[in-house]
Order: C-alpha cells, then sequence, then structure tokens
C-alpha cells in the first residue's frame, strides 16, 4: 500500500514538473516570438519612413506626366528592381566600405543620424532638397529623358543616401546574426513592395490624397524620422564616447 502511494505521489510531482515546465516554455517561446515581431516592426518603420512610398509615387507621377500608361508601369516595375538590389548590395557590402575608407561605425551612426534629422526637417517643413529630391537641374534632365527609371527613381528617389545609411546601420545593429539580418532584408522587401504598389498607382493615389494630402503624410512620416534620427544620433555619441 505505501509503495503505490509513494508511485501515485512521484507520478503527480513529475505531472505538476512537466505541466510547469510547458508553460515555461510557452513563455519563452511567446518572449521570443515578441522580440521578433518588435525588430521586425522597427527595421520595417525605418525602412519605410526613409522611403516614404507615398512622396516618392507622388514625385513619380509629375516627372511621368507625358509617358504613356504602358511605359509608366514598366518604369515603376523597373525602377523599384535597381533601387532593391543597389539596397541589398549596400546593406552587405556598405561597412566593409567604410572600413576600407577607415571610417569608424561611431563617426558612421552619428553622421548618419545627422543626415536623417535633416531628411526629416525637409519632410516636415516640405522643403524640397536634393536628400529626398532631385534638384532642379535633375528634375529639368528627368523631364527630357525617356526613361526616368534609373535616374532618378532608383536613385536618389527610391535608394537615396537616407535609405542606404539606414541599412548600413540596421544591418550593424543585427550584428552578424542571421535572423536579424533576414529581418532587415525581409521588412526592405516589404517597403519595396508597397513602393512599387505606390508607384504603379501614383496617378490614382495623387487624385485621391491631392497635393496637401500626400504633405501631411510625409510630415507626419518626417516627425517619426526626426525621433529615430535623434536616437541614431545619440547612440553613435556614446559609443564614439565610450559610454
Amino acid at each position: 500500500m505505501l509503495r503505490y502511494q509513494l508511485i501515485e505521489s512521484l507520478t503527480r510531482i513529475i505531472l505538476y514538473l512537466y505541466f510547469f515546465s510547458l508553460i515555461d516554455l510557452a513563455g519563452l517561446i511567446r518572449k521570443a516570438y515578441r522580440e521578433v515581431f518588435d525588430r521586425f516592426v522597427y527595421d520595417l518603420v525605418t525602412l519605410a519612413v526613409i522611403i516614404d512610398p507615398i512622396g516618392t509615387a507622388a514625385i513619380f507621377a509629375a516627372l511621368s506626366q507625358s509617358t504613356p500608361p504602358g511605359g509608366r508601369r514598366a518604369m515603376a516595375v523597373r525602377g523599384t528592381a535597381i533601387a532593391a538590389g543597389i539596397c541589398v548590395a549596400f546593406a552587405f557590402g556598405g561597412e566593409a566600405l567604410l572600413r576600407a575608407m577607415g571610417v569608424s561605425l561611431a563617426a558612421f551612426q552619428a553622421a548618419g543620424g545627422a543626415l536623417l534629422f535633416l531628411l526629416a526637417t525637409d519632410m516636415v517643413f516640405a522643403h524640397e532638397s536634393g536628400l529626398r529630391q532631385p534638384t532642379r537641374a535633375e528634375a529639368d534632365e528627368a523631364q527630357r529623358s525617356v526613361d526616368i527609371s534609373v535616374f532618378p527613381l532608383a536613385i536618389p528617389l527610391i535608394a537615396g543616401p537616407g535609405a542606404l545609411t539606414s541599412l548600413v546601420l540596421l544591418m550593424r545593429q543585427a550584428d552578424g546574426a542571421i535572423e536579424a539580418q533576414a529581418l532587415v532584408l525581409l521588412a526592405l522587401a516589404a517597403v519595396m513592395g508597397l513602393t512599387c504598389t505606390a508607384l504603379l498607382g501614383a496617378g490614382r493615389l495623387l487624385r485621391l490624397l491631392g497635393v496637401t494630402g500626400a504633405h501631411v503624410v510625409s510630415r507626419v512620416l518626417g516627425v517619426v524620422l526626426a525621433a529615430l534620427a535623434a536616437e541614431l544620433l545619440l547612440s553613435g555619441i556614446r559609443l564614439g564616447l565610450g559610454l
């Protein structure tokens, strides 16, 4: 009788331990998924705010007014594909290029934060500058060009200085982890998909939002970008000072 009671007690203890281990395992899985999701959202928001699909589509619509619809669609797809290739190449080779030039990560991160803050200022106050829009000379050249998919659509409207800088910083924050790098590339693919969709419907999107609506969206994104830029700038300063 005593032996049966002992076996029953041991069985209960084993079942309790198994049950609580499952609870702990489920909690660890939820925590891991939440960390992955938060990291993906951070990468996605950063790239979406900088590339600004709606603002890019508005500029593309203005530059391609005289192009037939079929040609406009072809330029939108080709320009997005070229920009995506440039972004991926810079994401993997940008840091090596910086090392070859003798530029430290702290200096690049601080300079990148300052550059993105200037870009955010342009977005909030709707200033036209070479950071996110072609200059007047570049716009005149684009108007005379039959195909604007490479210039100025792919560079600098989509794969501009802000986007390339952000990709290098995001890949550096991944610190060589394949999973984190995959999240950056997944976020880039999602933003490129949104950008291509916005470019394909640029005319309808501009008619729907109007110039004022496009500026409102751009200004809201500019405020978010300013906060991200300030964080990057402060992180670069702390890293440089060893704090």
